[in-house]
């Protein structure tokens, strides 16, 4: 990537404002510098997903970056655990509108916007990133965890005797 073209994502992402269009998708080059901020998890791997991008580490989604209409947005992984710091530190949450018949419904996932000031480097955000990945954790040993109904056996029908 070049050095002007990380120097811009920086100024934008400084002032909370991205250097691209709303409407355009949000662009790889974005997603990149996300994965870069997020390097201390490891490895990052940036897929297409909605409009933006979904960031994984070692098959756990801990982020996704997409523009909902106010510019490009690092949005990380968060839990009730971990809720409580992206809130004191005024991050917003992430929410979108939903049609249920005829109303509409604001909806929301278990995201929250990156802190501004960690949005600088890498070692300003690696807290952050940590809190993310330990709601992605939590919510991979969840995902099988639900208790299974009891599967009801026929009587048997052999005879005793």
């Amino acid at each position: 990537m070049k050095l002007h073209t990380l120097a811009r994502l920086r100024r934008a992402a400084r002032r909370g404002a991205a250097p691209y269009t709303a409407g355009m998708g949000t662009p790889r080059v974005f997603a990149d510098y996300c994965c870069e901020l997020l390097c201390s998890l490891g490895p990052l791997q940036a897929r297409r997903m909605f409009g933006g991008w979904g960031l994984s580490v070692d098959g756990l989604t801990v982020a996704i970056v997409v523009n909902l209409g106010d510019g490009d947005t690092l949005w990380l992984k968060a839990n009730d655990a971990t809720r409580p710091q992206f809130e004191a530190a005024g991050c917003r949450r992430f929410t979108y509108d939903s049609r249920k018949g005829s109303q509409i419904v604001v909806r929301s996932v278990n995201y929250y916007s990156a802190p501004k000031d960690a949005m600088d480097c890498a070692q300003a955000m690696e807290s952050w990133a940590r809190l993310s990945l330990q709601a992605a954790v939590a919510a991979r040993s969840t995902v099988g965890a639900k208790p299974r109904a009891p599967t009801l056996r026929k009587p048997s029908t052999a005879r005793q005797g």
